[in-house]
C-alpha cells in the first residue's frame, strides 16, 4: 500500500505541478488582486525552478562527496543501486539515463577496487510484468567477462528501503566483510545512505551520474533551461523521501 501510494503522490512534487495550479487558480478567481498575486507568485516559480545557476547551488549542497579508497587491497563488494535500466516495448532489456551507476560498478570491479558486484534491483513500476532489472544487468556483466561466482544478484527489490533489507541478507550469507561501496546518482546518495545506514549496513559513498552542481559557472547558467524543470523533480522526490525516511 505504502509503494503504491508513494507513487501516486509523485504528481504533486512537480514544480510543473504547482506552477500548473496556480495558473488554473488566477485564471478563475474574480479577485483582480488575487489574480495578480498568483500570476505573479507562478512566474517567479517558473523563473526558480528553470534556472541551471540555482539548481547547481543546490546541488552543491545536497550531494554528498564520495570518501577516499583505501590502496590496500580490494573492498568486498560494490552495491549498485537500480532505476538504470529498463524494458521496452518488446521485454527487451535497455541502459537508460543514469546507466553511470552501471559503468561505475563494473569499473570497481574490473580495476580490481571490488571483489564483486551486487545489482540490488526489482522491478520499481506500479504496474509491472516479471522482467527485473538484476537479472538483466546479469547478462550484461557477462558480456564484459565479469565471472558468475562475483556476481551478486538481489532481484526483489521495488524501492531502496528493499535494496538495503534484501542486500543486507545476501552479504551476511555470503560472509563478504563490511565496508561495501554504495554506488548510486549523487542525488540519490543522501537518501540511499540514510537508509543503508537504518538498516545496519555498513557502507560507504561512491555516487556517479551527476545531474548539476559539478561544471563552472558561465553565462548559460543564467539562462532559463526546460530540462532544469525535470531535473528539480528529482532533486524534489529525494527531499521528501528523506523527510518521510525520518518521520517513519
Amino acid at each position: 500500500m505504502f509503494f503504491a501510494l508513494s507513487k501516486l503522490l509523485l504528481i504533486f512534487i512537480f514544480p510543473l505541478t504547482w506552477i500548473l495550479t496556480l495558473l488554473i487558480i488566477a485564471i478563475v478567481t474574480k479577485n483582480q488582486k488575487l489574480k495578480r498575486r498568483f500570476l505573479i507568485l507562478s512566474t517567479a516559480l517558473l523563473l526558480i525552478f528553470s534556472s541551471p545557476f540555482l539548481l547547481n547551488q543546490f546541488a552543491k549542497l545536497w550531494d554528498i562527496d564520495p570518501v577516499p579508497l583505501k590502496n590496500t587491497g580490494p573492498y568486498s563488494c560494490a552495491i549498485v543501486l537500480g532505476g538504470f535500466s529498463g524494458e521496452d516495448g518488446n521485454g527487451n532489456g535497455f541502459f537508460n539515463d543514469k546507466s553511470d551507476r552501471f559503468i561505475q560498478g563494473l569499473k570497481l570491479f574490473t580495476t580490481g577496487t571490488v571483489s564483486h558486484i551486487l545489482i540490488s534491483s526489482g522491478n520499481g513500476n506500479l504496474l509491472h510484468d516479471k522482467f527485473a532489472e538484476a537479472d538483466w544487468v546479469k547478462t550484461q556483466l557477462q558480456q564484459f567477462k565479469v565471472p558468475d561466482s562475483c556476481i551478486l544478484i538481489e532481484n526483489r527489490s521495488r524501492n531502496t528501503i528493499e535494496n538495503a533489507a534484501f542486500s543486507k541478507v545476501m552479504l551476511n550469507n555470503m560472509h563478504l566483510q563490511p565496508p561495501y561501496l554504495l554506488v548510486t546518482s549523487a542525488f540519490h546518495m543522501r537518501r540511499s545512505l540514510g537508509i543503508f545506514n537504518r538498516a545496519k549496513l555498513d557502507v560507504l559513498p561512491y555516487p556517479c551520474n551527476y545531474l548539476a552542481g559539478r561544471g563552472r559557472t558561465s553565462p548559460d547558467s543564467f539562462i532559463p533551461d526546460t530540462e532544469t524543470f525535470y531535473r528539480w523533480t528529482i532533486y524534489l522526490k529525494e527531499v521528501v523521501g528523506v523527510i518521510v525516511n525520518y518521520v517513519i
